[in-house]
């Protein structure tokens, strides 16, 4: 009953609850033998598939040792034998249930990449104009810079020479402004020590003024030369910003190329994937078909045994028939006793209605006859009453008789 409930699960206590034929008469006579028969119909259902096909209902009401042990050594090695089934199943249910959510993904996958490959090589017709113009600004700005680096170029030679001009004119000031301070210092010296003549100072005031002269206009020639630098540089302070302009518009080009470097390269790493992905549908394909090819051998293999198990449960049916046809004969023999029990408890019923009946008149009878007797031994009391008082008085006659003698 346990591996019963263990295999079908039917509980123990369903086996007294199951009912042989439909509106029985007196179910309480079943009532002892409805486990029984639900455990042999149930044992005999399951016990070929442990290639057991001799049990009979004398192993359950009258067990042999050796027969019990066969029986549950072959229960034990199909329990056994189903474990391991199980196991086996639930391994492979396990695989194909992970198989089957790896291609989920995989296709899913492949899918997104496919999605993420038509984004990224289609451009849609609403960009295709700004592409068109971003690369003709692209060509033009690459032009513009090559010409514009080749002015800077140029432009930062020019300034370097006039930076080295500068240098040594700043140079030559100095040491003029080293001169005249020396100059000065002499002549302040000569002039507390010596007393010249007017003409010679004449003459050196001259060469004196034109020296200043000759200065200033070396001082104004450098000035020009400072203004006219002071406009390079400014014009190559403004010509730097606009270089600096075109070198962020660059760097951005540059980003933008770098990113469509990028989603070339992420495009071939999705194709890779992709051919990956598609290699690995193939094999689990190929696992797919080879799967199911074990399935349809196991189901081939099943149908087989589906048939020899429907054919040796329709002869276990036909055994069932016929023990339940012995069943339903043996409930008829004991309706037919049921009904010949009953009779006879109603002749016995009446057989009792008449002892009690003759028992009362039997009552009554030894009443009367107890009064009759009560009433004889009464006047048997008085008749031996009275031959005793006669049989004194016959004695008191006798002896007065005897005296009178």
């Amino acid at each position: 009953m346990r591996v019963l409930h263990l295999l079908y699960r039917f509980r123990p206590e369903c086996h007294s609850m199951v009912p042989l034929l439909e509106n029985i008469q007196n179910p309480v006579y079943h009532e002892g033998t409805t486990a029984i028969t639900s455990v042999y119909i149930r044992m005999q259902q399951f016990l070929p598939m442990c290639t057991v096909y001799d049990f009979s209902l004398n192993d359950l009401l009258a067990p042999k040792k050796l027969k019990t042990l066969t029986i549950l050594s072959a229960i034990m090695n199909f329990l056994q034998f189903r474990m391991q089934r199980m196991d086996m199943v639930f391994e492979k249910q396990a695989k194909f249930r992970a198989d089957m959510d790896r291609l989920l993904a995989y296709t899913k996958g492949s899918r997104e990449a496919e999605k993420k490959i038509e984004a990224l090589t289609t451009i849609p017709p609403e960009q295709q104009a700004e592409a068109d113009e971003l690369a003709a600004a692209l060509s033009e700005l690459q032009a513009t810079n090559i010409h514009e680096y080749q002015e800077v170029d140029a432009k930062n030679e020019s300034i370097a020479e006039w930076k080295a001009k500068i240098a040594e004119k700043t140079q030559k000031l100095a040491q003029v402004k080293v001169d005249v301070c020396n100059l000065k210092e002499d002549i302040g010296k000569l002039s507390s020590q010596i007393v010249e003549s007017p003409e010679e100072l004449k003459t050196q005031m001259e060469k004196m003024r034109e020296n200043v002269k000759t200065i200033k206009n070396s001082i104004k020639d450098s000035d020009e030369c400072m203004v006219e630098l002071q406009n390079m540089v400014q014009r190559v302070t403004h010509t730097e910003a606009e270089i600096q302009q075109m070198l962020h518009l660059l760097q951005d080009l540059e980003s933008s190329m770098n990113n469509t470097k990028q989603r070339a390269e992420e495009h071939q790493e999705l194709t890779a994937q992709y051919e990956k992905k598609q290699k690995e549908l193939r094999s689990l394909c190929v696992e797919e078909g080879q799967l199911r090819r074990a399935l349809a051998m196991k189901l081939d293999k099943e149908s087989k045994q589906n048939i020899r198990r429907q054919k040796k449960r329709e002869m276990k049916e036909q055994h069932v028939q016929d023990v339940m046809g012995q069943c339903n004969q043996i409930h008829q023999k004991r309706e037919e006793m049921a009904d010949r029990i009953q009779e006879i408890s109603r002749e016995t019923q009446q057989l009792k209605a008449k002892i009690q009946s003759l028992r009362d008149v039997c009552s009554k009878e030894t009443a009367k006859a107890q009064a009759l007797f009560d009433t004889l031994s009464a006047s048997m009391d008085e008749l031996h009453r009275r031959i005793e008082t006669h049989v004194v008085d016959l004695k008191q006659d006798v002896t007065k008789m005897s005296a009178n003698f």
